[in-house]
């Protein structure tokens, strides 16, 4: 019974920290260009498919 109240602390625990981890994220307006980010990552992993195209010796010579 006691490791159940435990497991309940806990989770309560780690619930609310990851609310105040939310609020101090929305203060500190973090998620206010999410498409930004998103096209980023898109972009680069584009890039690293055409590089892993190219031949070696185009590589190489830059």
């Amino acid at each position: 019974m006691e490791q159940t109240w435990i497991a309940i602390v806990a989770s309560l625990l780690m619930g609310i920290g990851a609310a105040c981890i939310y609020v101090f994220s929305v203060k500190r307006d973090y998620f206010r260009d999410l498409e930004e980010a998103k096209y980023q990552v898109f972009w680069s992993d584009v890039e690293e498919i055409v590089d892993s195209a190219k031949p070696a010796e185009e590589r190489r010579n830059g």
